[in-house]
C-alpha cells in the first residue's frame, strides 16, 4: 500500500504503543542486563555491517531452517533482481488478458469494456489454491489495490472546453474502476515454468460494479440501505483491496482498505453520520464523486458504510456472488489471514491500515468442516470480533467487540451489534484499544502458531498533537516501522490474552537517531524499512515485503535525506524481499532477496503448496517520487516514465506485474 493514508483526531484512552514498548524494553533490559543482552533487540555494530558491502556475498550463509542463498545488495535503477541461483519470470501483466475473447492491451486508448477484461491495475495481494491437490496447477487469486493514473493514462489534452474534459475524466473513471477489484487465473507449471491457462473456465475479474452480497450481523442495517439497494443487503463492488486472505476451505478473502478516499460531499452540520464519517476520514476528496453520484456523499450519504469490508469470493465459480462478511468488521483492512484453531474453529487476523489504528481479530462460532466446502459457507458469519490492548508487561488482552458490554451501547452511540461493527473504529476506541503505527499485514504461522504483526511506519508519531515516542525507539517522524511476534496462550488462537515480543525495529542500524534493533549477523544489506506484508514459506520461515513510499530515496528510518542534491545517500534502496530469521540463535536476522523496480512496492508474496514457486506482486513500478533517483531526477509520466518495466519498449507504459520466482535446477525458494 502505499503510504498516502489519513489520520483523524480521537482521544486516547489507553497507553500508546510508544509507551508500552519503552516500558516493556526498559524491563526487558533491567531483567537480562541491558538491552544488548538479548539478541532479539542488539544493534548491529558497523563492523558486522562491513561483511555485506558487496553485491552479495562471497558465499550463501544458512540462518536457519535450511534457508541459505547469497543475498543483494541495496540499490535501486530501472529493472528487478533476486538472489543468484533463481530466475524470475513475468506471470502476467496489466492489461494482459484474463476472460476468453479479451482484446489486446492498446495503452494509448483504453475502455471499461477491454480492462473488465484484462488483467487489473496495482496488483497487491496474491493467494494460491491447489487444483486436483496438485503443487504445480491452481488458482492464483490477485488484487488490484488502485490505480495510478499520472502513468497508467495518456495526458488529456490541453484546450478542451469543459463539456470535452468532463466527458475524458468519465472515460477514465470507468476505465479506473474496470481496472481495480480483482482477478482469478488458473495458472500450471510445465517443464519448470509456470504460465497462465488461457481462456480457462475458472477465469473472472471482479470490478468496482461487480454485484456482491452484505451478509453477518450489519446487512440489511439502516446504514447499509440506499436509494438503489432499500433493502441493504446487495452493494456494487468492492473498493481498494490492499492484502487478503485464503480460507482453510479455499475461498478467496479480498480486504478493503482506503476506501474513504474515493468519497466527496459534504453532510449536513446536524447530520448523526458526521461522528462516524470523521472515524473514518469520510469524505476523502475522491474525483469519482463529481462523476458517479453514489461517491458524493450528499447525494447518497449511506454508501461509504457499504465499503470498508472482508470479500469472501469462491473462486471455482466465476458466476458465484462475492458476500462481504461483515461480522469482520468495518474498517481500513490490510489482511485477513486466518487459521484453524485447536479446537476447530476458525480465527482471522486483519490489521487497520492507517496511522494509531488497531489489530482485531475474529473467531468464528462454528467448526471447519475440512471434508465440504459448502458446509463453510457461512462460517464468517457468526463470530466475535475483538480488538487487542497491549501492555507493558508483554502481555496483549483481546476486548471483545459485542453490543451492550463495557460501554458498547446506545449512550455510545451503538444501537446494535451491526452498529459496533459498522463502527468498529469507534468501537475500540470505547474500549480502550492500543493504537498502533499502522498495523499492516498478520499472519499466524501453522507451524509454531506465532502470529507476526507489520508496523509498516509513523511519521506523525512525536508530532505536536500526536502520541510522542519514547525509549530506545525515538521513531519521530518514524519512517522505519516494527515487526511484532504474538504468541497466542497455551497456543489457542481463540483466548483472550496472548503475549507479544518486538522481533525487530526497522531502519538503519548505523544512524544512532533510527534506534533500529536487529541481530548483529544482520548484513548491511540485511536490514530494510517499512514493513508491509508478509508470507510463511511451507516450513514456517518467514519472508517480509516493504513499502517505504517515497521514504526509498533515504530508506534509513531517518525524515530527511543526509546528501547533497541529485545523489542518493548510503543505504537507499527499492523495496523489496527479505528473509527474516525468528528462531534461534540467528533470530533477528534479515536477508535481502528480491529487488523491485524504482518506485515500486512489492506485494502479496505468497508460496506454492511444495515451496518451489514464489508469486510477488510488483506495483505500481515508476511511481512512489521517482523524481528522487538521480538517474531520472523529473517527474515520470505516462508519456517519460522513470522505468518502462517489464516490457521495456517505447510504446509501453510501465506495468505492475505478478512475477514468479524459481530456483535454478529446481528446488525449495531459500534453500541450500
Amino acid at each position: 500500500m502505499r503510504d498516502d493514508d489519513s489520520y483523524c483526531e480521537r482521544p486516547f484512552p489507553g497507553p500508546t504503543f510508544a509507551e508500552v514498548v519503552a516500558r516493556r524494553i526498559s524491563r526487558r533490559a533491567v531483567l537480562r542486563g541491558g538491552l544488548a543482552a538479548s539478541a532479539a533487540f542488539a544493534t548491529v555494530s558497523p563492523a558486522a555491517l562491513l561483511a555485506g558491502c558487496g553485491e552479495k556475498d562471497a558465499a550463501p550463509a544458512d540462518h536457519g531452517t535450511g534457508v541459505a542463498f547469497a543475498e543483494l545488495a541495496h540499490g535501486v535503477d530501472e529493472t528487478v533482481h533476486v538472489a543468484e541461483g533463481y530466475d524470475v519470470d513475468v506471470l502476467i501483466r496489466w492489461g494482459d488478458p484474463v476472460l476468453p475473447g479479451a482484446p489486446a492491451f492498446d495503452p494509448a486508448a483504453q475502455t471499461e469494456g477491454a480492462q473488465a477484461m484484462q488483467f487489473g491495475y496495482n496488483n497487491d495481494f496474491i493467494g494460491f489454491v491447489a487444483l486436483g491437490g496438485q503443487a504445480d496447477h491452481g488458482l492464483l487469486c490477485v488484487n488490484h489495490e488502485y490505480v495510478s493514473p499520472e502513468i497508467m493514462f495518456p495526458a488529456i489534452p490541453e484546450g478542451l472546453d469543459e463539456v470535452a474534459r468532463t466527458a475524458a475524466l468519465k472515460q477514465q473513471a470507468a476505465v479506473e474502476m474496470a481496472a481495480m477489484g480483482g482477478s482469478v487465473l488458473e495458472v500450471r507449471r510445465k517443464d519448470g515454468k509456470w504460465s497462465v491457462v488461457p481462456d480457462s473456465r475458472y477465469a473472472r475479474r471482479i470490478t468496482v460494479t461487480t454485484p456482491m452480497a452484505l451478509s453477518g450481523p450489519a446487512a440489511g442495517h439502516a446504514l447499509m440501505k440506499t436509494a438503489a439497494d432499500p433493502d441493504g443487503k446487495t452493494v456494487l463492488g468492492t473498493l481498494n483491496d490492499c492484502a487478503g486472505g485464503m480460507t482453510p476451505w479455499g475461498t478467496y478473502l479480498m480486504a478493503e482498505e482506503n476506501f474513504h478516499k474515493y468519497f466527496g460531499g459534504n453532510l449536513p452540520e446536524n447530520d448523526p453520520r458526521r461522528a462516524s464519517y470523521f472515524r473514518y476520514s469520510i469524505p476523502g476528496g475522491g474525483s469519482w464523486s463529481v462523476l458517479d453520484p453514489r461517491f458524493d456523499a450528499a447525494h447518497e450519504p449511506n454508501e461509504p458504510f457499504r465499503f470498508g469490508w472482508v470479500v469472501e469470493v469462491n473462486p471455482f465459480d466465476p458466476a458465484s456472488t462475492p458476500v462481504k462478511r461483515t461480522a469482520l468488521g468495518r474498517f481500513c483492512h490490510e489482511g485477513a489471514e486466518s487459521i484453524v484453531n485447536k479446537d476447530g474453529r476458525v480465527v482471522v487476523y486483519m490489521g487497520d491500515d492507517s496511522r494509531f489504528e488497531y489489530l482485531y481479530r475474529f473467531v468464528s462460532d462454528g467448526k471447519v468442516d475440512a471434508d465440504s466446502r459448502e458446509a463453510n459457507a457461512g462460517l464468517l458469519d457468526k463470530g466475535t470480533l475483538s480488538v487487542a490492548r497491549f501492555n507493558d508487561d508483554g502481555t496483549l488482552a483481546w476486548l471483545p467487540l459485542v453490543h451492550g458490554r463495557h460501554g458498547l451501547d446506545a449512550a455510545h452511540g451503538f444501537d446494535s451489534q451491526a452498529q459496533v461493527l459498522i463502527d468498529a473504529r469507534r468501537a475500540g476506541d470505547v474500549l480502550g484499544a492500543t493504537p498502533l503505527d499502522r498495523p499492516e499485514d498478520v499472519e499466524p504461522n501453522p507451524k509454531t502458531g506465532k502470529v507476526y504483526m507489520m508496523l509498516t511506519n509513523n511519521p506523525q508519531r512525536g508530532a505536536p498533537g500526536y502520541p510522542p515516542p519514547s525509549g530506545p525507539d525515538p521513531r519521530a517522524d518514524n519512517t522505519a516501522g516494527q515487526i511484532i511476534e504474538i504468541a497466542p496462550d497455551g497456543n489457542d488462537h481463540a483466548a483472550d490474552t496472548a503475549r507479544w515480543e518486538l522481533l525487530v525495529l526497522c531502519g538503519d542500524p548505523t544512524r544512532e537517531a533510527v534506534g533500529a534493533s536487529w541481530n548483529p549477523a544482520t548484513s548491511a544489506n540485511g536490514w530494510f524499512s517499512s514493513p508491509d506484508n508478509c508470507a510463511i514459506d511451507p516450513s514456517g520461515n518467514l519472508w517480509v515485503a516493504t513499502d517505504q513510499g517515497g521514504a526509498w530515496a533515504y530508506n534509513s528510518g531517518l525524515p530527511d535525506p543526509e546528501t547533497q542534491a541529485g545523489t542518493l545517500p548510503a543505504g537507499a534502496t527499492a523495496d523489496g524481499l527479505w528473509y527474516l530469521k525468528t528462531e534461534g540463535e540467528g533470530r533477528g536476522t534479515g536477508r535481502m532477496f528480491f529487488r523491485c523496480p524504482v518506485g515500486a512496492e512489492l506485494t502479496g508474496p505468497r508460496f506454492a503448496p511444495d515451496g518451489e514457486a514464489l508469486f510477488l506482486s510488483v506495483q505500481h513500478p515508476g511511481d512512489s517520487d521517482s523524481s528522487k533517483w538521480p538517474a531520472f531526477d523529473r517527474p515520470s509520466t505516462f508519456a517519460d516514465p522513470a522505468t518502462r518495466w517489464p516490457d521495456f519498449k517505447p510504446d509501453m507504459p510501465p506495468r505492475p506485474s505478478v512475477v514468479v520466482i524459481t530456483k535454478k535446477g529446481g528446488g525449495r525458494i531459500g534453500s541450500a
